[in-house]
């Protein structure tokens, strides 16, 4: 998902050097919503992750 998030973000760079507004604006808005997407993935995997690892009662 960073992958693809990177990729839209390069898309709106050379969009927006080559002067298509809009479609720079398109794949920046697709590239933001896809970091904070993997943001939230990441982190409710991490926290389950570290909520696994609890030792046994003794």
């Amino acid at each position: 998902m960073l992958y693809w998030a990177l990729m839209f973000l390069i898309i709106a760079i050379i969009a927006g050097f080559l002067g298509f507004g809009g479609i720079a604006f398109a794949a920046a808005g697709i590239a933001k919503i896809l970091f904070f997407l993997f943001l939230v993935v990441f982190v409710v995997m991490l926290l389950t992750g570290l909520m696994g690892r609890r030792s046994p009662p003794i």
